[in-house]
C-alpha cells in the first residue's frame, strides 16, 4: 500500500469538512467590523470608526485545562467551548475592554467530526454570550501525540478600549469597596485537585448530588460564567476603579493584580454565599481552608473595586440583571514597600 497522509493519521478531507460545518455556526456571531472570517488564512476585522479617539487593543489567551478530562470521561463536549471563550474574554474585560473577536485552536490525535462540531458549537455560544465574533481558528491532527479520544483547546481574544478609559487600578484608595460577582461553580481552575479528590474518594461522576440538584459530573462541567455583558452595561453608568477575574490561585492570587502599592483587600467570607460544591470538595478531600482559597474561586468569579458611595447602585444593578453580587470587603491601607495583597477573613 502506498503511503499517504491519511493512512499516516491525518485526514485533510475531514478537516475541510469541519471548516464547512463551522462556517454557519460562526455566522451566528457576525458583528459590525467583520470583513473576513472562518475559512481564510487569516481573519479580517475592521476597527470601529468614530467610536474611539485613541483606541487601544487588548489581547488575552488561555485554555480550559484538565477540566477537559471530565468532558472526555462523560462524553459531554458542548460546554468546554464556553469555558474556553470565558477564560479569555473575562481577562480582557478587567481592563475595561470590549471583546471584538475570538480565535480557537483545536488539536487532537484523530479528528472526530461530531465531537469537534460539538466543541465548536460551545465556542460559538461563548462568543454570543460575550458579544464577540468567532473570527477563525485552527484544527490540527497530531497522530500519536494525544491519547485516542482526547483533544486540547486554546483560545485567543482581542478587545478594544479607549486609552483614557483603561481600568488599571491606579486610583484605588483605602475605603473603596470590593464587590464580588457569583461564580457558576469551579469555572476552569483547580481541576487537578478536584479530580484527585473525586478519584481518591471513588466517587462516580454520574452520582446524583441532592445539594445541587444534578450529578457530580454535571456540577463539575458547569461552564465558566461570562461577565462581559453585565459589566459593560454597568460601565455605561459608572467606571469601576479596578477589576479582577478570579482564576488560578484564587482570590489571594488575582485580586491584588488590580491593586496599587500601599493597599490591600480585606474580604469576609460570611459576606457571600459560595457554591455548595466547594464545601463538598473540602469535606471529601479534607482540604485546608487556605488551600481552598489558593486553588479555587470559592464562589466569586469576578471582583470589582468601586467607590463605596456607589455600592447601592451597583448591587441593585446586578440584582436587576439576575446576577448575584455582594459587598464582600473593602480596601485598606498597607505597607507600600510590600506587594499589594488580598486576604479573606472568617
Amino acid at each position: 500500500m502506498n503511503s499517504t497522509y491519511k493512512n499516516a493519521g491525518v485526514d485533510t478531507d475531514a478537516q475541510d469538512e469541519l471548516v464547512e460545518r463551522i462556517k454557519p455556526l460562526a455566522a451566528k456571531t457576525k458583528k459590525t467590523g467583520l470583513l473576513g472570517g472562518v475559512g481564510g488564512f487569516g481573519g479580517l476585522f475592521e476597527l470601529p470608526k468614530g467610536l474611539y479617539q485613541n483606541p487601544v487593543l487588548v489581547s488575552g489567551t488561555d485554555g480550559v485545562g484538565t477540566k477537559l478530562k471530565l468532558a472526555f470521561a462523560m462524553q459531554r463536549h458542548e460546554t468546554v467551548g464556553i469555558d474556553l471563550v470565558a477564560m479569555s474574554v473575562n481577562d480582557v474585560l478587567t481592563l475595561g475592554a470590549r471583546p471584538l473577536f475570538f480565535l480557537d485552536y483545536f488539536a487532537t490525535s484523530r479528528l472526530e467530526l461530531p465531537v469537534a462540531e460539538r466543541v465548536i458549537s460551545g465556542i460559538v455560544e461563548g462568543c454570543l454570550l460575550a458579544d464577540c465574533c468567532l473570527l477563525g481558528g485552527e484544527t490540527a491532527e497530531l497522530p500519536g501525540f494525544y491519547a485516542p479520544g482526547n483533544y486540547e483547546l486554546a483560545g485567543f481574544c482581542v478587545g478594544i478600549v479607549e486609552k483614557s478609559e483603561i481600568i488599571d487600578g491606579h486610583n484605588i484608595r483605602p475605603g473603596d469597596a470590593v464587590v464580588g460577582l457569583a461564580s457558576s461553580g469551579l469555572h476552569s481552575n483547580g481541576y487537578s485537585l478536584a479530580r484527585k479528590i473525586v478519584a481518591d474518594k471513588g466517587l462516580a461522576l454520574e452520582a446524583p448530588l441532592p445539594e445541587l440538584g444534578k450529578s457530580l459530573g454535571e456540577a463539575l462541567l458547569e461552564p465558566t460564567r461570562i461577565y462581559v455583558k453585565e459589566v459593560l452595561a454597568l460601565m455605561e453608568h459608572l467606571k469601576p476603579k479596578g477589576m479582577a477575574h478570579i482564576t488560578g490561585s484564587g482570590i489571594p492570587g488575582n485580586l491584588p493584580r488590580c491593586l496599587p502599592a500601599g493597599t490591600q483587600a480585606v474580604l469576609y467570607e460570611k459576606h457571600w454565599q459560595p457554591h455548595p460544591l466547594f464545601g463538598l470538595l473540602a469535606q471529601w478531600g479534607k482540604v485546608l481552608r487556605e488551600e481552598m482559597y489558593h486553588t479555587f474561586n470559592m464562589g466569586l468569579g469576578y471582583c470589582l473595586v468601586i467607590d463605596k458611595q456607589q455600592l447601592p447602585f451597583v448591587l441593585d444593578f446586578f440584582k436587576q440583571r439576575g446576577l448575584l453580587a455582594w459587598h464582600v470587603g473593602n480596601i485598606e491601607e498597607a505597607n507600600p514597600s510590600l506587594p499589594p495583597s488580598a486576604q479573606v477573613l472568617q
